[in-house]
């Protein structure tokens, strides 16, 4: 039996590797919102000043989105497996450690290495997803339940989150993880199969990877710098020229280097690099949005932090359905963009029925039907977008282009969080300048204020889920999964004339 036919055959023990993947996967979403809602008891019991408490969220951020190209060719060069191991096992470690501080120092090292380590775990987990479901239909059905959770459980982390810090205490948002990686790590190591002939055995590219963590680096940092000191600071400029410069310098030499780190294939195709763009934009919108959502629940209407985690919980319930009952069912019948471009389309609309929120709208009335609305429609569009961006490559390059999800996705987020909280807090302020307070008192005043700044920011955010229905429209043209050739023999030729390791044989995914 020939190579080809032996990884074509279908791993048996594949649908408990989905649910061991899925664990990681819903560890590592937690963490991005679990730990928001400790932070402020975190602060008070180790004594972080005011000016130093966001290096909690952004040490965590920046080992994450500096690395996880870095992570993703790891993953194809280790093996997926052994990665996605490595991964939980540090995760969990770093979390015992954050658990178990005793001073700021200690906390913020225990961040960055939880960010390190998911830069490594969340590429392996998708590519392990990409490379052991190769049937058309069942891939269907694991990339629903994936998007599922990576799309929903952030808002379960607000919830699980304020549960543990009310009734526990902070340092158990830390705690949480060890029992999900263990878990994860244990089915990983009996359960999952690596792929033959998957492992990239090429030369590390030493250039590309320094360049490629020190620029984005540069971008996450530059707008976490523009959240807190401004656009037009010094410091937030600069951060953004060096990521530009050196982003630029990375694509120059991954176009022209033997082994490069992210072979330019993998982002050049037009639907892959379509899915990629209009992925990241539409989770700037999305995330945005969960932002001031979040705000708006807790500080103007006065919910508790558990109230405003089962608020959410509506979003979760639309999005697993969006995934699960209609992407991953329709996506065999129709072409990813008729999937993506009404998906991100559904969200826009329900980002434009959340602009009428006031101080006093009642949550039934408002916030519920935005929240559905926004559930179903990027559940329906996060399915096809995360096959189509993992689909067609080499398994060699699994690693790396589930590496760009994750990426598109980071990124996405910290643009979505700084650049609409900016835009909130200066028509805010333009507010509020603006009236006077009147029969309700400066309370009343403030509460207004800061609702105009959410619904002004929403306004762009219902430009941006525009833009990417608009772009997963125009630039993603492939056909029903079934129907099209995902991996080229220009590509196979390409690896070919580049390597001559044993393991440079294609291996077409559906």
């Amino acid at each position: 039996m020939s190579e080809t036919a032996r990884t074509a055959l279908p791993d048996p023990r594949r649908w408990k590797a989905l649910a061991f993947i899925s664990i990681a996967q819903l560890m590592v979403v937690l963490d991005a919102t679990i730990v928001n809602i400790a932070l402020p008891s975190a602060q008070h019991d180790l004594g972080i000043s005011d000016a130093n408490k966001q290096w909690v969220i952004t040490a965590y951020a920046l080992a994450f989105g500096g690395l996880l190209l870095f992570g993703g060719r790891i993953a194809d060069k280790w093996g997926r497996k052994r990665a996605f191991v490595t991964g939980l096992t540090g995760f969990a470690l770093a979390s015992a450690i954050g658990g178990f501080a005793g001073n700021e120092a200690m906390l913020l090292s225990s961040r960055a290495a939880q960010g390190a380590f998911g830069a490594l775990l969340a590429p392996s987990a998708l590519s392990l997803l990409a490379t052991t479901f190769t049937d058309a239909k069942e891939r269907a059905k694991a990339f629903g339940i994936f998007g599922a959770i990576a799309g929903g459980g952030g808002a379960v982390g607000l919830l699980l989150g304020g549960v543990l810090t009310e009734y526990l205490n902070w340092r158990w948002t830390f705690f949480a993880n060890i029992p999900f990686a263990v878990i994860a790590a244990l089915g990983a190591y009996f359960v999952i199969r690596e792929p033959e002939g998957g492992r990239n055995r090429n030369p590390l590219d030493i250039p590309g990877v320094l360049l490629s963590t020190l620029g984005l680096v540069s971008l996450v940092y530059g707008f976490t710098r523009a959240e807190t000191a401004g656009w037009s600071a010094a410091s937030t400029i600069g951060l953004f020229v060096a990521s530009g410069v050196l982003l630029a310098t990375f694509a120059i030499v991954e176009s022209r280097v033997r082994t490069p780190l992210l072979p330019m294939r993998v982002v050049t195709d037009r639907n892959r690099g379509g899915a990629y763009l209009s992925l990241g934009l539409a989770i700037i919108g999305m995330f945005g949005v969960f932002l001031f959502l979040t705000y708006y629940l807790q500080v103007v209407q006065g919910y508790s932090a558990i109230r405003t985690g089962l608020g959410f919980l509506p979003m979760v319930a639309a999005f697993v359905v969006g995934s699960t009952q209609i992407g991953a069912r329709l996506v065999n019948r129709l072409p990813a963009r008729a999937l993506m471009a009404p998906g991100f389309a559904v969200a826009g609309i329900a980002m434009l029925l959340l602009t009428r929120l006031e101080v006093g709208s009642s949550y039934p009335g408002v916030i519920l039907p935005g929240l559905v609305l926004l559930g179903l429609g990027m559940g329906t569009a996060f399915m096809p977008a995360m096959s189509l961006a993992t689909t067609g490559v080499q398994p060699r390059d699994a690693g790396v282009a589930s590496a760009m999800v994750n990426t598109s996705q980071q990124v996405g987020g910290a643009i979505g969080t700084a650049l609409l909280n900016t835009i909130a807090a200066s028509a805010t302020t333009t507010y509020l300048a603006g009236h006077a307070a009147g029969a309700g008192g400066a309370k009343l005043l403030q509460a207004q204020g800061l609702v105009h700044g959410y619904t002004h920011a929403i306004w762009w955010a219902v430009g941006i889920e525009a833009i990417a229905a608009l772009i997963a429209l125009t630039f993603i043209n492939s056909g029903r999964p079934g129907t099209v050739k995902v991996a080229s023999s220009d590509d196979a030729d390409a690896e070919s004339a580049s390597s001559s390791e044993q393991d440079s044989v294609p291996v077409v995914l559906h």
